[in-house]
C-alpha cells in the first residue's frame, strides 16, 4: 500500500538550444527527490518536458536549415540523451507539439475564456524576441529586455487579453495563507512585492506568430508561447484527454523551476487556473543559477558546461553528487573543474570508497569475507550506533525542505564518523590478538552495517553507485529498496558473503 501520490514537474526546456548544466541541475534535483519519494513508499509521477513552440524556435530552425518540428525533433533527442546519461528516471517527457497537450491547451483556452477572463483588444507594447516575453515602457531598460538585456521591438497589433488583474487580492490571499506555496522565502518576497504593485492584464496571443497553437475559433492567432507551455502541467496528467486520471493526479505537489521563470509560475499559471476553477499547484520551488568560474555562463564567452560531456569523463553519479553537493538549492553556485575533481578526489574517492573498500579488505583478511557476527556492543559503540540510527529521520527534514546539499552533509557526516571508527578500533590492532576476535568482529559488523545504511540514503543520489556498493556488500540488488531499511539497526546478516570489487570511484588525475 503506497503513502499516496506524489507529482513532480520540471519546467518544459525550451528547445532552441541543447542542455546544459542549468537544466541538468533542474533535471537532477527533481529525479532525485522522485527516487527519494518512491522510496518513501509514495507512488510518484514526474513529469520533464519540452516547449517548442514561438518565433525563437522558428529562426533556429531556419538557422539550421530545418522545418520547426524538425529541429525540435533534434534537439529534445539531445534532451534525452543528456537525461538518459544522467540516469534521469522521469514517468513521462512532455512535448508542447504532442496532439494532446496542444487540444488540452485549447480546451483550457475555451474554459477561460468562457468563464469570462479572456477579451479581444489592441495590443501595443514592447516585445523581446528571444525570450518570447513582453514588456511596458517602464519596464524595459535603455530600449533593451530587463531579463536577457537585448533589443526589443515595438509591437502593435490585436490581441486577446488574459485578465491578470482580477486575480491580484486572490493571488496575495493565497500566498498569505499557504507559506510554503513559494519558496524559498527571499523569491516569495520578492514576486508578493511586484503584485503589489498592481497586475496588469496579459496579451497572451500573436498574429506574427505562426509556429504554434492556434486559438480556438480565431486561427489568425496564435496563442502565447509561455500559455502554451505552462499548461503542460495539467495536460500531462490527462487535462483535455483522460478526466478521471487529471482529477486522480492533480494538483502537483511541486513545480521545481529555476528563478528566472518564478513570476510565470506563480502569477501567471495560478491566475489561470483560478480563472479556469482549477486547484493550485501545493508548492514551487525557485532554484538558483550556476556560474562558470565567477562568469556568467554563455556561448559568447565558450563557458558553457555540456552534461553530457561531464558525465562521459567523471561518471553520471560524479555529476549528480557534485550539482547537489556544491551549494545550497534556492541560492546560486559557482562551477568550477577544479571544485569537480576536488569532490570526487576528497569526498567520494577518499572519504566513501576508502571506507567501503577498506572494510570489505579487513573481513576479508580477518572472517574470510564473511560478515562477522556482532557480539556485545560497548560504550565506545554508541555514538556511531546512535548516529546510524537517526540518519534516516536527519537526511529526510532535509529533503522535505529540498537542501539536498545538507542532506549530503548530514551523510558525510556520518561517513566520516565511519572512518574515524576504524581509526579508533583500529583493527589491525584487534586482528593481533586471539582473544580480540569478539571485538574485531563487533568493530567490521558495525562498519558493514554502516556501509549498508549509507547505501540505502544515498541511492536517490548515485544510483549507480550504490548498486555497486549494495552489490559490494553481498546485498540482493533485486530486493526492492525501502527507507524502512534505513531506519533499522542490524538487517546484515552473519556469514552473509561480502563480495569485494573494485574502487567505487577513482581519484582523477591532477
Amino acid at each position: 500500500m503506497t503513502k499516496g501520490r506524489f507529482y513532480l514537474t520540471t519546467p518544459a526546456y525550451y528547445v532552441n538550444d541543447v542542455p546544459h548544466i542549468g537544466h541538468a541541475y533542474c533535471e537532477i534535483a527533481a529525479d532525485v527527490l522522485a527516487r527519494f519519494k518512491r522510496m518513501e513508499g509514495y507512488e510518484v509521477f514526474f513529469v520533464t518536458g519540452s516547449d517548442e513552440h514561438g518565433n525563437k524556435i522558428a529562426q533556429s530552425a531556419e538557422q539550421h536549415g530545418k522545418k520547426p518540428k524538425e529541429w525540435a525533433d533534434k534537439v529534445v533527442a539531445k534532451f534525452k540523451e543528456a537525461w538518459e546519461k544522467l540516469n534521469i528516471s522521469y514517468d513521462l517527457l512532455i512535448r508542447t507539439t504532442d496532439d494532446y497537450h496542444e487540444s488540452g491547451v485549447q480546451k483550457l483556452f475555451e474554459v477561460i475564456r468562457d468563464n469570462g477572463f479572456i477579451y479581444l483588444g489592441d495590443y501595443e507594447g514592447w516585445y523581446c524576441v528571444p525570450d518570447e516575453a513582453f514588456w511596458t515602457e517602464t519596464q524595459i531598460v535603455n530600449g533593451n529586455c530587463p531579463d536577457c538585456g537585448r533589443p526589443v521591438e515595438r509591437v502593435k497589433e490585436k490581441s486577446y487579453f488574459f485578465k491578470l488583474s482580477a486575480f491580484q487580492e486572490k493571488l496575495l490571499e493565497h500566498v498569505r495563507s499557504n507559506p510554503t506555496f513559494i519558496e524559498p522565502e527571499t523569491r516569495r518576497n520578492e514576486v508578493v512585492s511586484r503584485i503589489q504593485q498592481g497586475l496588469n492584464d496579459l496579451s497572451i496571443s500573436r498574429i506574427t506568430v505562426k509556429w504554434g497553437i492556434p486559438v480556438p475559433g480565431d486561427e489568425a492567432h496564435t496563442i502565447y508561447v509561455w500559455v502554451d507551455a505552462l499548461i503542460n502541467y495539467v495536460t500531462a496528467c490527462g487535462y483535455g484527454t483522460d478526466e478521471k486520471r487529471f482529477r486522480d493526479i492533480w494538483p502537483a505537489d511541486l513545480h521545481l523551476i529555476g528563478k528566472e521563470i518564478l513570476w510565470f509560475h506563480t502569477v501567471i499559471w495560478p491566475a489561470m487556473l483560478m480563472a479556469a476553477g482549477l486547484p493550485l499547484p501545493k508548492r514551487v520551488f525557485g532554484h538558483g543559477w550556476w556560474t562558470v568560474e565567477g562568469q556568467k555562463m554563455s556561448k559568447s564567452l565558450g563557458n558553457v558546461v555540456d552534461p553530457i560531456e561531464l558525465a562521459d569523463k567523471y561518471s553520471a553519479d560524479a555529476v549528480r553528487y557534485f550539482l547537489l553537493r556544491e551549494g545550497a538549492f534556492g541560492k546560486d553556485s559557482d562551477f568550477s573543474l577544479s571544485s569537480v575533481i576536488s569532490r570526487i578526489n576528497n569526498e567520494l574517492a577518499n572519504d566513501l570508497g576508502n571506507l567501503l573498500s577498506r572494510t570489505l579488505a579487513m573481513i576479508k583478511k580477518y572472517n574470510k569475507g564473511a560478515v562477522p557476527r556482532a557480539d556485545s556492543v560497548t560504550a565506545a559503540d554508541n555514538e556511531l550506533l546512535d548516529m546510524a540510527k537517526g540518519l534516516f529521520a536527519r537526511v529526510k527534514a532535509q529533503m522535505e525542505q529540498l537542501q539536498f546539499s545538507f542532506a549530503l552533509d548530514e551523510l558525510w557526516s556520518f561517513v566520516r564518523r565511519c572512518n574515524k571508527y576504524v581509526e579508533e578500533n583500529a583493527p589491525w590492532e584487534l586482528a593481533k590478538s586471539p582473544e580480540k576476535k569478539a571485538r574485531l568482529d563487533t568493530v567490521l559488523y558495525n562498519l558493514a552495517e554502516s556501509l549498508r545504511i549509507i547505501t540505502v540514503l544515498l541511492r536517490p543520489f548515485m544510483p549507480t553507485a550504490t548498486a555497486r556498493m549494495w552489490s559490494q556488500l553481498g546485498l540482493d540488488d533485486s530486493a526492492d529498496l525501502s527507507f524502512d531499511q534505513a531506519n533499522t539497526w542490524g538487517v546484515l546478516q552473519a556469514g552473509a558473503a561480502t563480495n569485494p570489487g573494485e574502487a567505487l570511484f577513482p581519484k582523477v588525475k591532477t
